[in-house]
């Protein structure tokens, strides 16, 4: 989360500001961005281990993707709900104040749920171990954007870090899913989570051990900033729908290509295929943070909603891995524009004092569509067909663009304000990502 207070830009955003058009390689060459940009990598990656480890363990043990996906949920759902908690308390008291209790809370609740799973432990008690491990997942993304706010308040760069960002998010999701099913179909079923913890600890320690760039607090740490709850603004209730359906195409392509991999009789696959819709997913986030947009934001959102929706409702008819393949790469690049285009109408419609809080609830919203998508998924895969999981992205998307169409007047920006164009705006760090 971004600190509440203000700071002078420094000298270092100033020469940016003067030097030539923002770029990625520019940005990167900002000084000591480094220091916080790979630990903050590494710490990412358990958040994209988490939720297939769990399926991949829980269906092992248990012979039951409903089951899977009905802890893997409430894993979900307690993220979605104490993770805006966790984001107030780190603007209050520091990153490394939050961080650090954090990581060791998220750690013994992963590994107790590992060894519950082992153990053929009951369904409940699953759930139990899994609140906790939820509640505790490490903000780092958030985290980082922060400290990017800090290193270049006043800076046209800030446009490029957003982007950069949302790109960084989205590598995690190649790389942590084809990490996480190597490790459980290769080496052991509980290998996935039990690396997740390790990366954890090992990533989030380093990362919080970078002091120098972490954002100040102010010296009344216990200070609250007074505005108005952004759900009372109609565009943040909208764009809240419209990030449900895109969790329900994460959650919904979790389980379903897991089941899908599984029912041809090549595990392995999973990670392939959950791989090619992350990099489908990566590439256009890039597109996007390159292209100059002229197109307002509320049409572009619509368009590409409409492209997500249309890509997604052919999932369950795919029935050979080239076909799914194909199709999960044209879904994948059809989410980050939606994605990004979302977060860059907050800009426009969220007062400066509330943006932190409209983020946080977007991101929720992906968070608890993505759990309620692998509950719903995994049991229409124990139930009715192979591929039926599929069902839920369609569905999902369906409903969320029937809710955009009917409601996009809720989108116009306040007078006065200003949407940027370019990637994802200045994107305020969130308390999920």
């Amino acid at each position: 989360m971004a600190s509440t207070v203000t700071h002078e830009p420094s000298k270092e955003s100033k020469d940016s500001s003067a030097s030539a058009r923002p770029g990625y390689g520019q940005l990167l060459r900002t000084r000591g961005a480094w220091t916080f940009l790979l630990p903050g990598f590494a710490a990412r990656q358990p958040f994209a281990m988490l939720t297939i480890s769990i399926v991949l363990l829980v269906q092992h043990t248990t012979g039951s993707y409903g089951a899977a996906g009905a802890a893997a949920a409430v894993t979900g759902v307690s993220m979605a709900l104490f993770a805006p908690y966790s984001g107030r308390l780190a603007d209050r008291h520091g990153q490394r104040a939050v961080l650090i209790p954090g990581i060791l809370v998220h750690v013994l609740s992963g590994l107790t749920l590992t060894a519950l799973a082992l153990a053929d432990a009951p369904l409940w008690a699953l759930f139990a171990a899994a609140v906790p491990t939820g509640a505790s997942v490490p903000q780092v993304g958030p985290m980082v954007r922060a400290r990017w706010g800090v290193k270049l308040q006043g800076s046209p760069l800030m446009t490029t870090a957003a982007a950069f960002e949302s790109v960084t998010d989205e590598l995690t999701f190649v790389v942590g899913p084809l990490l996480a099913t190597a490790l459980c179909t290769a080496v052991d079923p509980a290998a996935g989570l039990v690396t997740e913890a390790a990366l954890t600890l090992l990533g989030g320690l380093l990362f919080a051990a970078q002091k120098s760039t972490q954002p100040s607090v102010a010296a009344d740490g216990h200070a609250r900033v007074k505005h108005a709850s952004a759900l009372r603004i109609p565009g943040v209730r909208v764009l809240i729908v419209t990030f449900l359906g895109i969790g329900s195409v994460f959650g919904g392509m979790q389980v379903s290509l897991a089941a899908f991999s599984e029912s041809i009789g090549e595990p392995g696959l999973n990670g392939v295929l959950y791989g090619t819709f992350a990099a489908g997913n990566m590439l256009s986030g890039i597109a996007c943070g390159a292209i100059a947009w002229k197109v307002a934001p509320q049409r572009r959102l619509l368009v590409g909603y409409a492209a997500l929706a249309l890509t997604a409702s052919g999932l369950w008819a795919a029935h050979s891995v080239l076909v799914l393949a194909g199709l999960g790469l044209l879904v994948g690049m059809c989410i980050a524009p939606a994605l990004i285009t979302g977060y860059t109408l907050v800009d426009g419609l969220v007062p400066a004092g509330a943006r932190t809080e409209a983020f946080t609830w977007l991101t929720g919203a992906v968070a608890l569509g993505q759990a309620a998508a692998v509950t719903v998924a995994g049991q229409l895969e124990d139930r009715l067909w192979g591929g039926a999981g599929f069902l839920v992205p369609m569905g999902g998307t369906l409903l969320a663009l029937a809710t955009l169409v009917a409601l996009r007047s809720r989108l116009a920006t306040r007078n006065g304000s200003r949407t940027v164009a370019r990637g994802v705006g200045h994107r305020v760090p969130v308390a999920v990502d």
